[in-house]
């Protein structure tokens, strides 16, 4: 069983940047594939941003390309989202998740382990 507990959110003005951490125990770190998703009110979780085992891949959503970065350091059991040049459309819930199995990196359903999300608020 993995627990994942995210941190970093707050509130910043637009063109701001964030970075979020999610810290995984319980599990083996190195074996899962992590992602982050997004939620925001009245809209469906919505894949932001993914990272292979090693780090040597990731996957991004196309509003977020160029602007946030995922990495991780698999010794200190963390996954982190660096947000630069942040939109009042970024608003959400950001959700850190893991998953064990390397199924389609976009598909919420993929991902076993989830976070309890933390608040991002972008003003304009």
């Amino acid at each position: 069983q993995v627990q994942l507990v995210e941190s970093g959110g707050g509130l910043v003005q637009a063109g701001g940047s964030l970075r979020l951490s999610c810290a995984a125990s319980g599990g083996t770190f190195i074996g899962y594939r992590m992602g982050w998703f997004r939620q925001a009110p009245g809209k469906e979780r919505e894949f932001v941003a993914r990272i292979s085992l090693s780090a040597g891949i990731a996957y991004y959503v196309d509003p977020v390309k160029g602007r946030f970065t995922i990495s991780r350091d698999n010794a200190k059991n963390t996954v982190y989202l660096q947000m630069n040049s942040l939109k009042p459309e970024d608003t959400a819930v950001y959700y850190c998740a893991a998953d064990p199995s390397g199924s389609p990196y976009f598909n919420p359903k993929s991902y076993k382990y989830w976070g309890q999300g933390t608040q991002v608020t972008v003003s304009s």
